[in-house]
């Protein structure tokens, strides 16, 4: 589970390395363009409190605003997480539901903490912090909160495409990393027929021998590439559709996927993935 967050938020192995990565650049990029946007409309905001309420002490909003903004931040992992799971671009598109949960819960941990850190932050001056009724406090909160993720994702996007270099989206079509520590190896779709869970790792088998291992869940390769015409056929494979050779009925409504040499199972427990692969072969 571990290795599933650190690869999905893009912090994992050699993605914020030396190799410079455009997950990691773009996680660093939004994160900071995040923070200074948002602390411009809550520097803004507390100038507008301030005029509107000439006299009155500065802490006041200076509080309100800054544990606002503090929450956003520690928080902004989540649109990032969904973001990494489900980009706009994703197929299919129900995968894009991710979103509703995800844009919820950012909602509901940034009201709930800015609240904690002002009653610590009055307690602290030894006052009282009167959060009110929570729920209505969130339904306000939460519309300026679901339009934020909505920006966050756009954003996110729009970074990620700017840092793509020439050539690089018909590369991405056409090939694959599979990274090994500081080794990377970019093989073409065409020369992986296989995929399966090995522990922490990835194993790839290639249509020339090889096996190759990445330190990856098996979820995370298949959300890259079921997009590209791998379809998941066990709880521990993933197989190329434009690779299979052969489908093998062995009983009970298990299969045997052959693809050249290589054999994979299919169990009865993917129905989807049966129909899927017959429409490739």
């Amino acid at each position: 589970m571990k290795g599933f967050i650190r690869q999905r938020l893009g912090i994992s192995g050699a993605i914020l390395g030396t190799d410079g990565s455009r997950v990691g650049r773009t996680l660093l990029y939004s994160f900071a363009a995040i923070a200074v946007m948002v602390g411009v409309v809550n520097i803004l905001n507390v100038i507008t409190i301030q005029h509107g309420e000439a006299g009155h002490s500065l802490l006041g909003p200076l509080i309100a605003e800054g544990s606002s903004w503090l929450s956003l931040i520690l928080f902004l992992w989540i649109p990032w997480l969904a973001w990494r799971a489900a980009p706009p671009g994703i197929r299919p598109r129900w995968k894009l539901l991710l979103h509703v949960p995800a844009a919820a819960a950012f909602a509901f941990v940034h009201v709930a903490f800015f609240d904690v850190l002002r009653v610590l932050a009055y307690g602290l001056m030894g006052k009282h912090y009167v959060i009110g009724a929570f729920l209505p406090q969130l339904l306000y909160e939460a519309r300026k909160d679901l339009l934020a993720y909505a920006l966050f994702i756009g954003l996110f996007s729009l970074i990620d495409h700017l840092l793509r270099q020439p050539g690089e989206t018909r590369a991405e079509g056409t090939s694959f990393d599979i990274r090994d520590g500081a080794k990377l190896t970019r093989v073409r779709l065409d020369e992986i027929l296989a995929v399966s869970s090995a522990g922490n790792y990835v194993e790839f088998f290639l249509a020339d021998g090889r096996r190759l291992l990445m330190r990856s869940p098996l979820r995370s390769v298949e959300s890259e590439l079921s997009p590209r015409g791998f379809v998941r056929t066990h709880r521990s494979w993933l197989v190329n559709g434009k690779k299979v050779t052969t489908l093998k009925p062995d009983g009970s409504g298990d299969y045997t996927v052959e693809l050249g040499q290589q054999a994979v199972p299919l169990s009865r427990r993917f129905p989807d993935a049966l129909a899927k692969l017959r429409g490739f072969t």
